[in-house]
């Protein structure tokens, strides 16, 4: 066998070398790597150990340009001077919610109870447009829970100042939320004084003497709807009577779709102080959602006639009149009947919508009768029970409205004239 060439001993000796030590710890060689780079040798013999450290300066370089990145910032945060316009610029923080959170509890508290809400003077507003409303009106929030950042970042900054931020998960809104797909964020807020909202500029424009009276509402699905009516036809002012559900239940919110943030809403009013919240010379019409007795009533026939209405207004005054005696006839305040597309604008007007299962109260019926107003009638088809409340609210407020603005019009060409 020939002899190798000089030349081949120098190349496997190194091979030779590491075949003698494949026993060691792989890892070892690994962190011996990590630790100490592996020099490149040149052919010329020279080793260039200075040529790395300007690659490793520029690495070293990158983390204090961010750093004074930073600190050029920090004043953008802290600078009173300046307006912030974005989240972060505010510099607001927000927390993340632990298991036993105090703080979840209380939602529940507040959706669930009308005592603690009255009591605690807070309210619980749960979707971004009913949210933005209600910042936008000038209502207080209190703490926000929100299930993803871009949720609360959507809201108006300078409005979040002083406001706690709680990221929950979503399941917990969802178990806190009645509704099929929940929008993933909740606030809770002060509770509204109408005197110290600020109103659409287009709501106060179109704003008519029109007054809304709200009478033993019991369905919130009912009041939230002739809350968005009353609404869109441009009431001035809603009264809600003792005996009402509440303006601020969750359901009411959910179907007044932000009605409670365009009109001025008066809750939990006794029937003694009704007529302070009312203009001068206003006359009060009740909503007849008794037909057969109204039209009865206008045809003048007052020999067999159905008591149905007069029971079940005598019904809550039985230490009053016996239901059984003959004098219940003279013991109702008479009020004349008439059509709901006649004039009944004549003066400012507030109108009474009863409840379907109890109508409206007696107190209602002396209010109108002091101030001269009258029943009004929505005529139906014979043998169709009386309209739904917040159908023949509508149907009345929208007449009101019809005639208002002929009347309005009229003024103006009579101004014009002179």
């Amino acid at each position: 066998m020939a002899a190798p060439a000089k030349g081949m001993w120098y190349s496997l000796g190194p091979l030779l070398r590491v075949v003698q030590t494949r026993d060691l710890d792989a890892r070892r060689w690994v962190r011996a790597l990590r630790r100490s780079p592996v020099r490149v040798l040149f052919p010329s013999g020279q080793v260039e150990e200075r040529k790395r450290a300007p690659d490793k300066q520029p690495r070293k370089a990158v983390p204090e340009a961010s750093s004074q990145g930073q600190q050029q910032k920090q004043p953008l945060e802290t600078s009173p001077s300046q307006t912030p316009h974005t989240w972060e610029e505010a510099g607001l923080r927000y927390d993340k919610a632990c298991p036993g959170d105090r703080r979840l509890s209380s939602v529940m508290t507040i959706v669930k109870s009308r005592p603690f809400r009255e009591k605690q003077g807070k309210i619980l507003l749960e979707g971004r447009r009913l949210i933005a409303d209600a910042l936008k009106a000038g209502a207080v929030p209190k703490m926000f829970f929100f299930s993803r950042l871009e949720y609360i970042k959507e809201l108006p900054v300078d409005k979040l100042k002083g406001v706690s931020l709680i990221k929950v998960k979503f399941e917990d809104i969802k178990d806190w939320s009645d509704l099929v797909t929940p929008q993933g964020i909740m606030g809770i807020f002060a509770k509204p004084d109408p005197v110290k909202m600020t109103y659409p500029e287009t709501q106060l424009h179109h704003s008519l003497p029109l007054l809304l009276i709200c009478d033993n509402l019991r369905d919130p699905g009912n009041l939230g709807t002739i809350l968005r009516s009353a609404a869109g036809a441009g009431c001035s002012k809603v009264l809600l009577t003792k005996g009402c559900v509440d303006a601020w239940e969750p359901k009411v919110l959910r179907a007044g779709m932000g009605a409670h943030f365009q009109v001025p809403i008066v809750n939990n009013v006794e029937w003694e102080t009704v007529p302070n919240h009312l203009p001068p010379d206003t006359r009060v019409y009740v909503a007849d959602n008794c037909g057969l007795y109204a039209q009865v009533q206008m045809s003048n026939k007052t020999g067999d006639r159905d008591w149905a209405c007069d029971r079940r207004f005598l019904k809550f005054h039985k230490n009053e009149v016996d239901l059984d005696t003959k004098a219940r006839k003279d013991w109702l305040p008479k009020l004349e009947v008439q059509s709901y597309d006649l004039d009944w604008t004549e003066a400012p007007a507030a109108l009474v919508i009863g409840g379907e299962t109890h109508g409206v109260s007696l107190e209602s019926l002396q209010l109108a009768e002091s101030t001269g107003g009258k029943r009004l009638l929505i005529p139906v088809v014979p043998g169709v029970d009386s309209l739904n409340s917040a159908m023949a609210a509508s149907i009345l407020l929208f007449e009101g409205k019809r005639q208002l603005r002929i009347k309005m019009g009229d003024l103006s060409r009579d101004s014009c004239c002179h």
